[in-house]
C-alpha cells in the first residue's frame, strides 16, 4: 500500500488553492448569508421583545389592612426611635462642648497656682475613675467564670437566621448585646450559651465591639448537637408551651429561641421542640399580670427576667420591673405596683369613691341631697302606689385607705 506523507505537498501550493477558491461570486454569497442571518436575528428579537411586553406581569403581593396598619406602625416606631436616638446623640455632643468650655472658662477666671492644683484634681479623679472600672471589670469576669462551672445554663438558639430579614437579624444581635451586658452586671450571672453562630448572623456578632472575649459558650452546631448528651435537661421556654415553670433547675438547660418575626412565624419554637422531643415550659407571666397583647417577649427581657427571678426568688417581681408598662396596662389581681411608680408622699389626700346601697323606693320622690349624689335606675311606675320596687341610691363618701 502506497501512503504519502504531508510534508511532500509544498506549502506554497495550499495557500493558492485556497486563494483561487475566494472568487467575487463567493465573497458576494458570503456577505448576503452573513447579512441575512443578521436580520433574522434582529427580527427574532424583536419578535421576544414583543411578546415579553404583550404577556401579563407579575402584580406585586398586596398585604392586608391589619398587616398594611401593623407595617406603617413598625415604620413609625423604627422613625420615632431613630430620631430619639439622633437627639440623644446631639445633646451628649452639646454637653460634651459645654463642660469644655466651662472648664476652660474655669482655668481662665483662676491664678496659675490654683489652675495647677484644679488640673492635678482632674487627673487624680481620672485615674480613681479608671481603676474603679479596672477593679469592677476583674470582678465581673470572675463572677462570669464562676458561672461557667456552676450557674444556670440558658441558651440562645440562633438557628432562626434564615427566617429573618437583614433588619431583624441586626436587632437580634443588639438584643444579645444587652443580654451579655444584663448578665455581666448581675451579683448571680447565668452560664450563657450561643448556638447556631454561623453565617450571617456569626458575621454580624463578630462586629460586636469585644465579641472575641466574651466570656460564654460559642457553639456553631445547632444546640441539639452540641448538647445531645444533655438532651433529657432540654427545656425550650415558649408561649405556647402548656407546662408553666414555677422553679429554675440547675440541672436542666433552658432555651430561649433567637428569632426577631414580627409575629409571621407563630407557633414556630413550640413546633421545633416536639420535632426534637425535648421538653418545653413557659413563664407564669397570667398568673401575676395581664399583657396588653401576647405574651411574646424580646431575648433581653426573657434573659432579665431569668436573672431576676434568680436573685430575688419571686415571679411577680421579676415582671414588674423588667416587663414595660405598654405592654401591661392593667394591674395583677393582688394589685402589685411597680418599684418607683408609688406615691407614698400624698397620704393626706381622700379619693372619692362611689358606696352603693339597695334601699326601698318610695311613693313620692325624695328631695335631692345638696351634699349627696342621688341616681335612681328604672322609671317609677305611678300606676301602682302599692309596688314597692328596689333601686340603688349612690352616696359619695371619701375612702378610708
Amino acid at each position: 500500500m502506497r501512503t504519502t506523507s504531508f510534508h511532500s505537498f509544498p506549502c506554497h501550493s495550499i495557500s493558492q488553492r485556497n486563494v483561487s477558491a475566494l472568487t467575487p461570486n463567493t465573497l458576494a454569497f458570503k456577505h448576503r448569508e452573513k447579512r441575512t442571518t443578521l436580520i433574522r436575528a434582529t427580527m427574532e428579537a424583536t419578535q421576544n421583545d414583543e411578546n415579553a411586553l404583550s404577556q401579563p406581569q407579575p402584580q406585586p403581593q398586596t398585604l392586608s389592612k391589619n398587616a398594611q396598619k401593623k407595617l406603617l406602625k413598625q415604620q413609625r416606631y423604627e422613625a420615632k426611635k431613630a430620631e430619639k436616638k439622633a437627639q440623644e446623640k446631639r445633646q451628649k455632643k452639646e454637653d460634651a462642648e459645654r463642660k469644655r468650655k466651662e472648664w476652660e472658662e474655669t482655668l481662665a477666671s483662676v491664678t496659675e497656682e490654683e489652675r495647677a492644683k484644679l488640673i492635678e484634681s482632674r487627673r487624680s479623679l481620672r485615674k480613681e475613675r479608671m481603676e474603679k472600672r479596672s477593679e469592677e471589670k476583674e470582678k465581673k469576669m470572675e463572677r462570669l467564670n464562676k458561672a461557667m462551672q456552676c450557674g444556670h445554663k440558658i441558651v440562645v438558639d440562633l438557628d432562626f437566621a434564615h427566617l429573618m430579614t437583614p433588619s431583624e437579624i441586626q436587632s437580634l444581635v443588639q438584643q444579645i448585646m444587652y443580654c451579655y451586658a444584663v448578665n455581666g452586671r448581675c451579683a448571680s450571672p447565668c452560664h450563657l450559651w450561643l448556638t447556631g453562630c454561623e453565617g450571617e448572623m456569626g458575621s454580624q456578632l463578630k462586629r460586636l465591639p469585644g465579641f472575641d472575649n466574651w466570656i460564654i459558650e460559642k457553639e456553631n452546631r445547632p444546640y441539639i448537637e452540641a448538647l445531645l448528651e444533655q438532651k433529657e435537661n432540654l427545656v425550650y421556654l415558649t408561649a405556647d408551651a402548656e407546662t408553666v415553670l414555677e422553679e429554675l433547675d440547675l440541672k436542666k438547660i433552658y432555651i430561649v429561641g433567637g428569632l426577631v418575626d414580627r409575629n409571621r412565624w407563630k407557633g414556630i419554637t413550640m413546633k421545633k421542640a416536639k420535632e426534637q422531643g425535648i421538653q418545653t415550659a413557659k413563664l407564669p407571666i397570667g398568673n401575676y399580670l395581664k399583657m396588653s397583647s401576647s405574651q411574646v417577649l424580646t431575648v433581653n427581657q426573657v434573659m432579665e427576667i431569668l436573672l431576676k427571678f434568680i436573685e430575688t426568688k419571686d415571679w411577680k417581681v421579676s415582671f414588674f420591673q423588667v416587663i414595660p408598662q405598654r405592654k401591661r396596662p392593667e394591674a395583677d389581681p393582688e394589685g402589685c405596683q411597680v418599684e418607683g411608680e408609688e406615691n407614698e408622699g400624698k397620704d393626706d389626700q381622700l379619693d372619692s369613691k362611689k358606696k352603693c346601697v339597695e334601699v326601698p323606693s318610695q311613693r313620692k320622690r325624695p328631695e335631692a341631697d345638696p351634699e349627696g349624689c342621688q341616681e335612681v335606675e328604672g322609671e317609677e311606675n305611678e300606676g301602682k302606689d302599692d309596688q314597692l320596687d328596689r333601686k340603688k341610691k349612690c352616696i359619695e363618701v371619701p375612702s378610708h385607705g
